[in-house]
């Protein structure tokens, strides 16, 4: 299972942006990093411009590691069309951003939880993979006893996103279909993302 060594809520304030926009992160009463000397504002340059677009793209989705991120930044190289829209949707494709997305779990990181811990069934079968590629038409299911989980539960009642029309759901039966693959703009991210600043990162 992979380990989160920090908290959800320092990356929101190490990036200066509420990345989920929750109502609970601190970045909502103080917009600036950690730290001493976190209150300076500094002009970035274009590398660091670029590794922030890709620290907050990554973050997003639950803090993924940087090997496996540079990972999908090469598949997307690998096929047709645009590359920052083929990132965006390898990681949309991602289950626990699925669970995520379908309103299963409150938190990314808690999906991961969820999918690490053998919760979650895709098409009727246990899959146990954060990172496995669901395709389009698949069904996601959340597994007999964690319906009833109370986060679960919670979870389908947050005001604070809406599950994106890519996807269908059934809260009270905790089920759901991957209906297509989102093109980049269907994709409700609470803050811009810039993918494109990500691929010139590992361009350079």
């Amino acid at each position: 299972m992979t380990k989160r060594l920090e908290s959800k809520y320092k990356i929101d304030r190490r990036l200066g942006a509420n990345i989920w926009g929750r109502p609970k992160s601190p970045i909502n009463k103080r917009d600036y990093r950690p730290g001493q000397h976190g209150q300076r504002r500094t002009k970035l340059s274009d590398y660091g411009t670029q590794l922030h677009a890709k620290q907050k793209l990554r973050g997003y989705y639950g803090n993924i590691g940087e090997r496996q991120f540079r990972r999908y930044y090469q598949e997307a190289m690998r096929r047709k069309g645009n590359n920052s829209e083929t990132l965006l949707q390898l990681l949309e494709r991602r289950l626990d951003a699925v669970v995520y997305r379908m309103k299963f779990v409150a938190t990314v990181f808690a999906a991961r939880q969820i999918v690490n811990h053998g919760h979650i069934l895709v098409n009727g079968k246990k899959v146990n993979i954060a990172s496995y590629q669901v395709k389009e038409g698949d069904t996601i299911e959340v597994r007999g006893k964690a319906k009833q989980f109370a986060t679960v539960l919670a979870a389908a009642e947050l005001a604070e996103r809406d599950v994106p029309d890519y996807m269908s759901v059934d809260h009270k039966e905790m089920k759901g279909t991957f209906v297509r693959i989102p093109q980049m703009t269907d994709i409700p991210y609470p803050v811009q993302m810039e993918p494109n600043l990500v691929i010139e990162f590992y361009s350079r």
